[in-house]
């Protein structure tokens, strides 16, 4: 059987989250949230991000988490704003337009957003009361490239946000892996701080599923739970994803199951690197990005599987290698293995 750098959910979860399950499992709990598991774990995530007053709900997965932040915080005629690499952009099926919300692309070349890229859309979209308003500026750390927010790089986007009366919105599917990542300076107080709202991804990091939306701008939680359980993402059962967050945010289970995927897919980059084999995008959280020739492709690929993710040329691709939190040290000695064999 091949092994998967595919992505960073084919295994279930750790082994923590399913031993609180099975022994919580006959709890008689209060449905809908209300759950001692999952108000302690909102208890947790609100210690951990010094802000008492933030709202926080649990759902299933991401793709749900940006339909319903976007879609409730946006009025009709509001759009957000987005990386051309956005997950929103290209891995939802067109959800957020679904609803009835634009989102308006931009080009970059590391899959991050400045305010110098923004103000352009801005400036584009003054023809009031013709064209859709721009309202948020959607992000991810990590992002869909791999690459990762500085502090002040955050700083800089949240006072622009501020000035020009826009929402900034954090997708955190990867924030474990952004935040643990060897190079960031930023942590999940400072995330709170900036961000109107952002997400902590539970389902690419040990968890079977789940992600937990934190709501930082007071104006923005008012009937947020009406849109939860509108969109279908109010669990009777909502202990499901409590009990996962209360393992993961124990001990920073969660920050640690992050770092572990970083530091194998830094293992894979470092031997790239010693091979003298560039990259994409220069990334140092748990997804890398070589350019290599279709030859070593097909060598690869009788062992391992992967995407090959962009042309370059007709001989050379880059590929997406993506570690996760149980990636262990054989499956990235192996893929070592070969390159060193065939470079």
């Amino acid at each position: 059987m091949k092994f998967s750098f595919k992505n960073d959910y084919s295994e279930g979860c750790h082994p923590n989250i399913l031993q609180a399950l099975l022994q919580y499992n006959l709890d008689q709990q209060a449905g809908y949230g209300e759950d001692e598991y999952s108000l302690k774990a909102k208890e947790l995530i609100r210690a951990k991000i010094n802000s008492k007053d933030s709202d926080i709900y649990f759902v299933s997965g991401g793709t749900q988490a940006n339909l319903i932040v976007i879609s409730s915080v946006l009025k009709p005629y509001q759009c957000a704003v987005s990386a051309s690499t956005g997950h929103i952009l290209n891995n939802e099926t067109g959800a957020i337009e679904a609803t009835g919300h634009k989102v308006l692309s931009i080009e970059t070349e590391d899959g991050k957003l400045r305010p110098s890229d923004i103000i352009p859309v801005l400036e584009n979209h003054r023809n009031v009361p013709h064209q859709v308003m721009p309202k948020m500026v959607y992000i991810s750390n990590s992002t869909e490239l791999g690459t990762v927010y500085q502090a002040k790089e955050l700083e800089e986007l949240s006072a622009f946000c501020k000035q020009n009366h826009l929402y900034l919105f954090m997708d955190g599917a990867r924030l474990g892996h952004g935040l643990t990542s060897e190079i960031s300076d930023l942590t999940l107080e400072k995330v709170a701080e900036l961000t109107d709202i952002f997400y902590l991804g539970g389902t690419k990091n040990g968890a079977l599923i789940g992600e937990a939306i934190v709501i930082n701008n007071p104006v923005l939680q008012e009937d947020f739970a009406f849109n939860i359980k509108q969109k279908g993402a109010l669990l009777a059962k909502g202990r499901l994803l409590g009990i996962q967050f209360l393992e993961l945010m124990k001990n920073d289970l969660y920050f640690d199951l992050a770092k572990h995927a970083n530091q194998q897919a830094m293992k894979i980059k470092h031997a790239f690197q010693a091979k003298g084999i560039k990259f994409l995008s220069d990334t140092y959280t748990n997804q890398i990005f070589p350019i290599v020739s279709n030859e070593l492709i097909q060598v690869l690929s009788e062992r391992f599987e992967f995407y090959v993710w962009k042309k370059v040329n007709e001989e050379f691709s880059a590929i997406r290698l993506i570690t996760s939190w149980s990636t262990g040290d054989e499956a990235v000695n192996g893929f070592i293995g070969i390159i060193n064999e065939e470079l």
